[in-house]
């Protein structure tokens, strides 16, 4: 059956960004995990397929070293169901990442941040 999923392209730190990602979910899970058996990236993430809050993910340890990574016009957006759920996403998820909107009622809902997180993927939270 045909699937649309966000791929994600890390530079060697995917399997981290996945486990770290299903740790703070509710119905997360790593569904999928290859790694390269041989060369520069042995030990590294081939492929694999994740869910959080049962949104499916794709991704990969690029074996190509790229000018970019990650831009914040594409971010994950995440509506949560409480308070406390938002101010503790938003503590861990932003932890070593860059902010460009603080957590605050910015007009949008009564919580919203937007920033990037340690593993350089944009994030949106919200909470009416």
């Amino acid at each position: 059956m045909s699937q649309i999923s966000t791929h994600l392209m890390f530079d060697g730190v995917a399997q981290q960004a996945m486990e770290f990602y299903v740790n703070l979910f509710p119905h997360s899970e790593i569904t999928e995990l290859k790694l390269y058996e041989e060369g520069v990236l042995t030990g590294k993430v081939q492929r694999a397929r994740f869910y959080l809050a049962d949104q499916a993910f794709v991704c990969i340890d690029t074996p190509v070293k790229n000018e970019y990574t990650f831009s914040p016009s594409t971010s994950i957006y995440f509506e949560c169901e409480s308070e406390e759920e938002i101010n503790r996403l938003f503590s861990i998820l932003s932890e070593g990442g860059e902010v460009y909107k603080a957590l605050a009622n910015h007009g949008l809902s009564e919580k919203y941040a937007w920033f990037s997180d340690r593993f350089g993927v944009a994030w949106q939270l919200t909470y009416n």
